[in-house]
């Protein structure tokens, strides 16, 4: 996948575009994606236009955290088998690009777009006057194809990145993973931690997520981690670890079964499966301690029911 980051570029093949924040990248989105790579077929390269920040925090000036970091979603985009990823420069220039302008210099002009797959609500160009009806309007004029693709639906709601985020934050990643398609989790590097669990008998490998991340609740999960193609069970926990730290720096930190490399300084995936229990503050290292035990024991018998594999 080529990722492109500048204002000025030019892509030679002839593309099938989306666009859009894709903010975690849910089922709506791969119904979309999967309309532009299925263009593949006809000699068509599969091009996602995004923006390198945020659009909501820039609009409003202030920070809103995100469901998929810009590291993730390059993650989930090469994944999906897409060969362009747009990251354009938002700023105030390009934010008082017009609808038309977007459309004729940006997608027809440097992306060289000959189709393009747009849910139904899609806005674009300055103050969002862009829509649908412009597309399909323009397609007669510069001869692309203008598929229209409805919202999907979990029971009677839209899927929305407005919808996952309210699910993450109550903590229900059962639904979560339905709406994504996939558990949600956190892409990023094997930091050296204080080896607080390694003291304790249990092992962690820790992440501190990025500060536009936004967490779910602080506690315990069942997980996996993926990491060079395979994928290890464990049990993370997400939180500031108030009875071994006074440090209220939020890390991701997780147990693996059966696992015993060094992966300080790897990239790795941490995927949330299920809530357990809330963080706490225990008494005392020891009550901490028998926690855990339970913690991993019950680990065991989730990964058994669940997935039919035994955790050691």
């Amino acid at each position: 996948m080529k990722i492109i980051i500048e204002e000025e570029f030019h892509i030679d093949e002839p593309t099938a575009v989306a666009i859009g924040k894709f903010d975690g990248i849910h089922q709506g989105h791969v119904f979309l994606l999967r309309h532009i790579l299925d263009m593949k077929e006809k000699g068509l390269k599969s091009a996602v236009f995004t923006f390198d920040v945020s659009a909501a925090s820039f609009f409003q000036d202030k920070e809103i955290k995100e469901i998929t970091t810009l590291e993730e979603k390059r993650i989930i985009f090469e994944k999906a088998g897409v060969d362009y990823l747009i990251e354009y420069p938002l700023n105030d220039k390009t934010a008082r690009t017009s609808a038309g302008d977007f459309i004729k210099k940006i997608l027809i002009g440097m992306m060289n777009m000959k189709y393009i797959a747009a849910g139904d609500d899609l806005s674009f160009g300055y103050k969002g006057s862009g829509n649908v009806d412009l597309l399909l309007k323009a397609s007669e004029e510069y001869g692309f194809e203008t598929k229209v693709i409805d919202k999907l639906k979990y029971g009677l709601r839209d899927i929305s990145s407005s919808y996952v985020r309210e699910e993450i934050e109550k903590g229900n990643m059962d639904t979560v993973d339905k709406l994504l398609g996939h558990p949600y989790g956190f892409a990023g590097t094997v930091e050296q931690g204080f080896k607080l669990g390694r003291k304790l008998g249990f092992p962690t490998m820790n992440l501190y997520p990025d500060e536009e991340k936004i967490l779910p609740p602080m506690g315990v999960y069942y997980s996996i981690v993926d990491f060079e193609g395979a994928a290890y069970p464990g049990i993370t926990n997400i939180g500031v670890r108030p009875t071994v730290s006074e440090d209220d720096h939020v890390s991701v930190e997780t147990y693996l079964y059966d696992f015993d490399k060094d992966m300080y300084g790897k990239k790795i995936m941490t995927s949330l499966l299920k809530f357990k229990r809330p963080e706490k503050k225990f008494a005392s290292k020891e009550e901490l301690k028998a926690m855990l035990d339970t913690d991993i024991a019950d680990g065991r018998e989730f990964f058994t029911k669940e997935y039919g594999k035994q955790a050691d």
